[in-house]
């Protein structure tokens, strides 16, 4: 799975573009149902992708710096490899959380072998957990098939063209060995949550440094229509149903519940939000145009940020926005507020990326 950063940005326009055909949910169809207002906080990021707070501590993951921050304060906690204007030649620091002062972050190199969750605790060795290795042994969706349902049905015509696209998509294909970690959940008993967007999958990794595999998240079907043939620039007969890598894009914890929203890594899906239990993950709200990130209240509401647009909530006839946020790009839920970021970059925008309270 190509780095995050360039997926994020491309399933704005594609997913957008998606739900207008099909007249599911988006967000240019949605009405703002509420009212509240973000309140800007101090600092300035290039691309905050993702956030957590922690009491009064509210911490900023800038993957363009490939730094982490304690919002307020301009020197970097931490910083991962090296970032650069390219995402495909670029490494970065992703997620984050944090927990009762313990700080938990990702980092990825820029040929995703080498991939890490850190965990800083005061007193404490730092403990290090090399989630790239984990992928390499285990490869958790090395079973899952992706590509064209039947594709003994699409004719060997199809199949030459797909084969020689500008773009040229497999026919079908098994789960790769490929880990981006990108999201980040504290859980009580001191474990560590990671939502793997490479490996298309959520690990657990305990206090001591163990990784498990919570949930491979489900392949993501896509009709590719003419119009989304067109653009991802594929064969126009490519008329069939295409299984995308889900791409988790978070992960929360909330009442002994887990969540993950995901993001089809064929640019031309509709992101989904999961709740991971014991049979598996299970598909609770879907329609969402470049869902990046989640939040989940003690009440049990869902907010789910759409790159670019705003925070959206799970509605009966699709997503409805809640918090009207151009350049949005994360969310998160604490003390009773929501916490949102900005990153304009990211989009392709002007300007730099901010932190929200919204009240």
């Amino acid at each position: 799975m190509r780095s995050i950063r360039r997926v994020v940005a491309a399933a704005l326009v594609a997913g957008t573009g998606l739900a207008a055909m099909t007249g599911i949910g988006s967000a240019a169809a949605s009405p703002v149902h509420h009212h509240p207002q973000p309140h800007q906080l101090p600092g300035d990021y290039i691309a905050p992708l993702q956030l957590a707070v922690d009491g009064r501590r509210v911490y900023v993951a800038d993957s363009a710096k490939s730094a982490l921050f304690r919002l307020g304060n301009p020197v970097p906690i931490a910083t991962g490899p090296a970032a650069t204007p390219n995402p495909e030649t670029s490494g970065d620091l992703a997620g984050v959380d944090a927990r009762h002062g313990t700080i938990a972050y990702t980092t990825t190199e820029a040929d995703h072998r080498n991939t890490y969750l850190t965990v800083l605790q005061h007193g404490k060795k730092v403990l290090r957990v090399n989630l790239g290795r984990y992928e390499r042994l285990k490869n958790p969706d090395g079973h899952v098939t992706y590509g064209a349902v039947k594709p003994w049905t699409v004719s060997t015509a199809c199949t030459q063209q797909l084969a020689n696209a500008e773009q040229p998509v497999p026919l079908t294909y098994r789960g790769q060995k490929d880990s981006h970690p990108y999201a980040v959940a504290a859980q009580a008993d001191g474990s560590w949550l990671v939502a793997d967007a490479g490996g298309n999958d959520v690990l657990r990794v305990s206090k001591h440094g163990r990784i498990s595999t919570v949930a491979v998240l489900p392949p993501q079907p896509v009709t590719i229509t003419p119009a989304l043939a067109e653009s991802l620039k594929v064969p126009a007969c490519a008329g069939i149903v295409y299984r995308f890598e889900a791409v988790p894009t978070d992960v929360e914890v909330r009442n002994g519940h887990v969540y993950a929203t995901t993001l089809p890594g064929g640019e031309g899906g509709l992101g989904s939000v999961y709740r991971l239990g014991r049979h598996g993950p299970v598909r609770i709200a879907t329609g969402f145009a470049g869902a990046t990130n989640l939040a989940v209240s003690p009440g049990g509401r869902i907010y789910v940020v759409q790159l670019g647009q705003g925070v959206f909530t799970p509605g009966k006839h699709g997503p409805r926005k809640v918090v009207d946020l151009p350049g949005a790009a994360a969310v998160e839920w604490a003390d009773g507020k929501l916490y949102a970021s900005t990153a304009p970059a990211v989009i392709g925008g002007e300007g730099p990326g901010h932190v929200f309270v919204i009240r």
